[in-house]
C-alpha cells in the first residue's frame, strides 16, 4: 500500500475516503465494480499483468490519495484481479496501473493510470473540447479520465419502451450535439442531452419514428496539432468516431457533465423519447479505439496498457497494428474475452439505459477472427443474434470496413441483422445522373430484391438512405460535383471521390433562378425515391430543411456551423420540409409502401399483380437500356402510381388504369414549387387511358381514389 510516511497521514487520506475504510481479497464477477454489503467490488482482466494496482482518487485532485496493489496469490482468479474495498461507495473515483511482460506485442506501463473498460462514467470530460491529456502535455501519452462509480438508481416513471412495428419505422440519423448546438436552435443548454429534449416536439411533427443518435459514448475530440489551414481554428472530432469507454455517456453532452450526472442525464434523454414514443438508437464503434498507433493522437487510455495483443489484432511478429479499420487500429472482437466485453455493454445500453436498438460502424470487422480474416461463422456476428437480452432489439449492420470487406446482402447471421443499404444510394443516386438503368431504379423500389430475397429476410432488412453523416448532405448532393474538404486540413484527400453527385449546372452557391429550381426539384426526388421505396426509410438530419456543409462530404473534424443545424432553414426552406413531412404521412397511412414480403409482378387473387412496370408505354419498362424513365404502378386498396422522368425534356407517360372503382387523382407532382408538389386536397381527375406529361427531372405521383 503506498501512503505517505509521516505519522498521522495514513489517517488522513483514509478519513478522505470513509471512516470505516478496510480492504477484502474480492471476486472476480461481474467485472467493473459492483456494490457489495459493505462497499465495492473491483474487478479487471488482464491475461498477462504481473502487477496490478487500484489507484483511488478524491474530487478534484489529479494525483492519487491511495493505491492499492493486488496481491497475485490472494487477489487474482484465473486471469481476472480482484479486490473489494469496504467502506467505499457511490462517487468514488479510481484507476488502475498495470505492469507485465515486455516484447513487440505489448504495451504495458505502469506509470500510466488506466480506465476501467467497465466503468459506467468518466471523470474529466464535462466541457467539450478540452483537452485531459496528463499534465496538459498535448504530446502526453496518458489521460487524465478517471473512471467515477455512479448509482444505478433511476426514475423511468414507469415510461415503457415503444414498440415500433418494423414496416411503419422511419429513422432519423442525428449528431446529438450538432443537432441544437447552433444558436438558433433556441434551446436553453445548446448541444447536449437536455437541450435535444426540447426538441421533441419537432420531431413528433416531422412523422419520424426512431432516433439514430451518432456516437454518444466517451470518445476522444481533443486531436492536438490538427487545425483549419484557412482560419486556425483547433479541429475537434465532432462525429465521435474514436471511442475510449465503452459503457460511459459522454459528459461534454450533458449541462452537467460532473460526478457522473451525465448518466441521469442520458436516461432522462431517453425516457422523455420514449415518452413521445420515439424508440432511440445508437450508432456504436467497436472495430476500433481511440487509442493510437504513432502520431500526436497516440495516447494510452484502457485497452492497449490492459492487454494490448488481446484487444488488437496485431503482425504477430512485429506487434504493428492491423489496420481493418482506417483509423490506425482493429479491435480483436472475436477474442472471447473482447466477445464477452462487447456483448456486456450493449445488454448494458439495453437493460440499463433503456436504448432500443443499434448501428454498428464498420460492421464487417465484427466478423473478422483474430488474424484479420472473414470467419464464415463469426462468434460475435452470432452471439449478438441470438443473445436474450438483445432479443427485442434492432440491430443494423453497416456491412463492410475500410479493408476491401463488403457484405451487404450477405452479412452474417442475416435473419436477424438489418443492413445499411449502399447500393441504393449509390443506384438511385446514379439515376438521377443518367448513369444507372430503370432496372436498377425498380430493384432498389421494390425492396432490393437482389439482396434480401433470401431465407429469413424480407424488405425490412434494407435500411434505405441517399444521403447520411458520411458523404454530403441533401443539398450538396444537388449542389456540388466535387468534395471540398479543404478545411479539414488534408489537402482535400481525405473523403470519398465517388459521390454520383451532380451541381445541377454551377458548382456550390448559386443566384441563378432556374439552377435553383432544378436544385429543389432534385432534393424533391430524392425524398420521393426514398419514402415510396419498400424497406426502412432513414433520413440525414437537416436533410428536410435544405442543410449544407458547403460541399464538405467528411465533416467528421467541423464542430461549427458546418456540422450544425440551422434551424433558420426550417422557415426559409418550409416548401422543402412539409413536402418531407406529407411524405412521411403518405407512408405511414398507406400499407402498400411498407410491405413485409417482396413484391412478386404476379397476379393476386383479385387477378391484378402486386406492382407493374412500365416505361413512356405500358408494360415496356426497357429494361437493361439507359432509358432515364421508369414507372411503378403499386396495387391495392388505394394504388399507386410513380412516374419518373429524369431527362432534360417533358416527356408523355401513358397513364395505366386503376383498380375497379378507384379514379386517380394527382398527389405528387416534384416540378411545381410548393405548396402545389404535394396536394393533400385536390381533386383532379385523371382520365382512364390517359397520357400525362411528366417534366424534366422530376417525379409525379398519382392516388387512386373511391
Amino acid at each position: 500500500m503506498n501512503t505517505p510516511s509521516a505519522p498521522g497521514a495514513r489517517k488522513t487520506i483514509l478519513d478522505a475516503i470513509t471512516g470505516d475504510f478496510r480492504v477484502l481479497a474480492g471476486g472476480p464477477l461481474p467485472l467493473g465494480v459492483s456494490q457489495t454489503a459493505t462497499g465495492l467490488n473491483f474487478a479487471l482482466f488482464s491475461e498477462h499483468a504481473s502487477a496490478v494496482s487500484l489507484v483511488l482518487f478524491t474530487s478534484g485532485q489529479h494525483d492519487p490519495i491511495l493505491e492499492l496493489p493486488l496481491d497475485p496469490d490472494h487477489n487474482r482468479t484465473g486471469f481476472i484481479w480482484h479486490i473489494e474495498a469496504a467502506g467505499l461507495h457511490t462517487g468514488t473515483r479510481y484507476g488502475w496501473r498495470v505492469a507485465g511482460r515486455t516484447g513487440p506485442l505489448d504495451k504495458f506501463d505502469s506509470s500510466i493510470v488506466l480506465i476501467d473498460p467497465y466503468a459506467r462514467a468518466l471523470t474529466g470530460g464535462s466541457h467539450w473540447g478540452d483537452s485531459y491529456r496528463r499534465s496538459g502535455d498535448a504530446e502526453s501519452s496518458e489521460t487524465r479520465r478517471r473512471s467515477i462509480f455512479v448509482s444505478r438508481e433511476f426514475d423511468w416513471q414507469h415510461i415503457r419502451k415503444p414498440r415500433i412495428d418494423p414496416s411503419q419505422r422511419v429513422i432519423y440519423e442525428v449528431h446529438l450535439r450538432g443537432f441544437t448546438k447552433d444558436p438558433s436552435s433556441l434551446v436553453v443548454a445548446p448541444g447536449t442531452y437536455e437541450g435535444f429534449i426540447e426538441k421533441i416536439p419537432y420531431l413528433k411533427g416531422l412523422g419520424i419514428t426512431t432516433i439514430e443518435l451518432l456516437p454518444v459514448y466517451e470518445f476522444e475530440e481533443d486531436m492536438p496539432g490538427k487545425t483549419n489551414p484557412f482560419t486556425g481554428e483547433i479541429l475537434k472530432n465532432f462525429w465521435g468516431y474514436q471511442p475510449i469507454s465503452f459503457f460511459a455517456p459522454k459528459g461534454a453532452y450533458a449541462a452537467n457533465g460532473r460526478n457522473g450526472q451525465q448518466v441521469d442525464s442520458f436516461k432522462t434523454l431517453v425516457r422523455e423519447l420514449h415518452r413521445a414514443g420515439l424508440e432511440v438508437f445508437l450508432d456504436v464503434v467497436f472495430n476500433h479505439t481511440a487509442e493510437g498507433s504513432g502520431g500526436p493522437n497516440d495516447i494510452t487510455y484502457s485497452f492497449r496498457g490492459l492487454d494490448n495483443s488481446v484487444y488488437y489484432i496485431l503482425d504477430s511478429e512485429t506487434g504493428a497494428y492491423r489496420d481493418f479499420s482506417g483509423c490506425g487500429n482493429t479491435f480483436n472482437c472475436n477474442q472471447p474475452v473482447v466477445r464477452e466485453l462487447i456483448l456486456d455493454a450493449l445488454r448494458y445500453w439495453v437493460s440499463e439505459m433503456h436504448v432500443d436498438g443499434f448501428r454498428f460502424d464498420l460492421a464487417s470487422i465484427l466478423g473478422r477472427g483474430e488474424d484479420g480474416s472473414i470467419l464464415a461463422n463469426p462468434p460475435l456476428i452470432e452471439r449478438i443474434a441470438v443473445d436474450p437480452v438483445l432479443a427485442d432489439t434492432t440491430v443494423i449492420a453497416e456491412a463492410w470496413d475500410a479493408a476491401g470487406a463488403y457484405q451487404v446482402g450477405s452479412f452474417p447471421s442475416g435473419g436477424r441483422w438489418a443492413e445499411w443499404n449502399g447500393p441504393f444510394r449509390d443506384d438511385v443516386r446514379q439515376f438521377f445522373r443518367g448513369q444507372s438503368t430503370p432496372d436498377k431504379l425498380a430493384t432498389r423500389l421494390s425492396g432490393s430484391s437482389d439482396l434480401y430475397q433470401k431465407p429469413g429476410r424480407t424488405p425490412l432488412h434494407s435500411v434505405n438512405f441517399v444521403t447520411c453523416h458520411d458523404g454530403f448532405t441533401l443539398r450538396d448532393l444537388v449542389s456540388y460535383d466535387h468534395k471540398h474538404n479543404e478545411m479539414n486540413g488534408e489537402n482535400n484527400a481525405d473523403g470519398s471521390n465517388d459521390n454520383f453527385s451532380w451541381n445541377c449546372g454551377v458548382e456550390g452557391d448559386s443566384d441563378d433562378p432556374a439552377v435553383e429550381d432544378l436544385r429543389q426539384r432534385q432534393m424533391r426526388n430524392y425524398l420521393t425515391i426514398l419514402f415510396l421505396s419498400q424497406g426502412v426509410p432513414m433520413l440525414l438530419a437537416g436533410d428536410e430543411m435544405g442543410r449544407s456543409q458547403r460541399g464538405n462530404n467528411n465533416s467528421y473534424c467541423q464542430d461549427n456551423a458546418i456540422s450544425w443545424i440551422n434551424w433558420g432553414l426550417a422557415e426559409k426552406n418550409a416548401g422543402l420540409l412539409r413536402f418531407t413531412r406529407e411524405l412521411i404521412a403518405l407512408r405511414r397511412e398507406r400499407s402498400i409502401l411498407r410491405r413485409t414480403a417482396f413484391l412478386t409482378g404476379r397476379p393476386d387473387r383479385d387477378s391484378r399483380p402486386d406492382v407493374s412496370w412500365h416505361g413512356l408505354r405500358l408494360d415496356e419498362p426497357q429494361w437493361g437500356t439507359s432509358n432515364r424513365v421508369l414507372a411503378m404502378h403499386l396495387a391495392g386498396d388505394r394504388d399507386l402510381y410513380l412516374a419518373v422522368n429524369a431527362w432534360s425534356d417533358p416527356l408523355e407517360f401513358e397513364i395505366p388504369a386503376p383498380g375497379a372503382g378507384q379514379q386517380w387523382r394527382e398527389l405528387i407532382d416534384t416540378s411545381r414549387p410548393s405548396p402545389s408538389d404535394f396536394l393533400t386536397a385536390r381533386d383532379e381527375r385523371i382520365p382512364l387511358g390517359s397520357w400525362r406529361s411528366v417534366q424534366p427531372y422530376s417525379c409525379l405521383v398519382l392516388s387512386g381514389e373511391r
